[in-house]
C-alpha cells in the first residue's frame, strides 16, 4: 500500500498520507508520541525538520527557480529530458511482468527535482508508454521549488490525493515532499528506482530505500558542457569530471549504460541572463566578466554547446 511508503522524519515510524495532515503512528518513538505534518493549500508536505537544515532557506532560490523554468520552457534541454523519459522506460518495461505477476507497484523518487521539469516528464510516462509509475516522490530541500512543483502538479490532476484509491486510476501520483536527500523519510526498499538530476549523489541514502534490484539514474554535465559561456566567463577553466562519484557508488551500484546526448544552442540575450542565473556561474563569475557577455549577445545571438552525461546503475545485490 501506498501508505507505507513513508516514514516520520523524527521519529522514523510508518507516517500516514491524509488530505489536511500527515500523521506518523508513533509506534518507533520511545514515548509513542504521533507526529504531523500539515498538507500546504499548494498540496506538498514539509517533511524537513528544523535540524537538518543548514541554512534558514536552504536549496534554489525563487529567482533561480523562476530563471530555469524560462530557460526549460522554451526547449534548451528538451533532448535530456526524452533521453531520461526514454531510459526510464525502457528500464520499467524490462521490470514490467515481473512487477504485474506479483502485483507491485512501480515507485520511484526525483530526487532534487527542483520546480519539477523533469518530473513532470516522469508522470506523463503512462500515457506514452504500457509502463506506469504509481507514486511518483518528487523531494526537494528547497521550498520555492516546489510550491512550484505542487502547483503545477495539481493543476494537471497529479496530485496524490486527486488520485483515485480503487486502483481504477492508472494515472501516476505525484507527491512532491520538501526533506534532505541524505536523510529520505522513505521505508526502507521501497523505491523502484531514483533519478537524480543535476542534484547530490548519496549512494548509502539511496540504496537504502531502493528494491534489492531497484535502478538509479544520475545525469550530468559532460566534458565541454557550455564551453563557450565558460571560456567568457571565467580567466581558467575546469573541465567537468563527471564520472567522479561512480567509485563511491561502486559498493552498492553496478553500471549498466552510460548515455551522452549534447545540443546546440543560440541563445538571446535573455536566454543567456537565465542561464547563468539558473546555474552557479552567477555568482561565481566576476561582474564585469557576465556583463560584458551580456553586452556582446545584445549585438547578436550567442552560441554554445549542452553537453551532458546520463548513467544507468543499478543496486548491487547484497552479498
Amino acid at each position: 500500500m501506498l501508505v507505507s511508503l513513508f516514514v516520520c522524519p523524527l521519529c522514523q515510524s510508518p507516517l500516514q498520507p491524509a488530505l489536511d495532515t500527515w500523521r506518523c503512528d508513533g509506534s518507533l518513538n520511545s514515548k509513542q508520541t504521533v507526529h504531523t505534518f500539515d498538507v500546504a493549500r499548494q498540496g506538498y508536505v514539509n517533511l524537513l525538520p528544523v535540524q537538518q537544515k543548514k541554512s534558514k532557506a536552504p536549496g534554489d532560490s525563487q529567482a533561480s527557480i523562476e530563471a530555469r523554468k524560462r530557460f526549460l520552457n522554451r526547449g534548451h534541454y528538451k533532448k535530456l529530458q526524452a533521453l531520461i523519459g526514454q531510459t526510464m522506460g525502457q528500464l520499467l518495461a524490462q521490470r514490467e511482468p515481473v512487477a504485474t505477476s506479483h502485483n507491485m507497484p512501480v515507485n520511484w523518487l526525483d530526487v532534487g527535482c527542483g520546480e519539477g521539469y523533469y518530473t513532470q516528464a516522469m508522470a506523463q510516462m503512462g500515457s506514452d508508454t504500457v509502463v506506469t509509475i504509481d507514486a511518483l516522490i518528487a523531494a526537494d530541500i528547497s521550498k520555492p521549488a516546489l510550491v512550484e512543483l505542487a502547483k503545477e502538479s495539481k493543476a494537471a490532476g497529479r496530485l496524490w490525493y486527486q488520485k483515485n484509491t480503487d486502483n481504477t486510476d492508472k494515472a501516476t501520483a505525484i507527491y512532491p515532499l520538501v526533506t534532505s536527500a541524505a536523510h529520505l523519510p522513505l521505508r526502507a526498499h521501497s523505491m523502484t528506482g531514483i533519478s537524480s538530476i543535476f542534484s547530490p549523489i548519496l549512494p548509502k541514502a539511496f540504496a537504502e530505500v531502493l528494491t534489492k534490484d531497484g535502478y538509479l539514474i544520475i545525469a550530468k554535465p559532460d566534458e565541454g558542457h557550455l564551453a563557450s559561456m565558460r571560456e567568457a566567463l571565467f580567466d581558467s577553466v575546469r573541465e567537468h569530471d563527471s564520472d567522479k562519484f561512480l567509485q563511491e557508488l561502486a559498493p552498492y551500484f553496478t553500471l549498466m549504460n552510460t548515455y551522452r546526448v549534447s545540443d546546440e544552442m543560440s541563445l538571446s540575450a535573455d536566454d543567456l541572463a537565465d542561464l547563468m542565473t539558473m546555474t552557479p556561474y552567477a555568482y561565481r563569475a566576476k561582474s564585469e566578466k557576465r556583463q560584458a557577455l551580456v553586452t556582446t549577445v545584445e549585438k547578436e545571438a550567442f552560441r554554445t554547446e549542452a553537453r551532458f552525461v546520463v548513467y544507468v546503475l543499478q543496486r548491487a545485490l547484497v552479498k
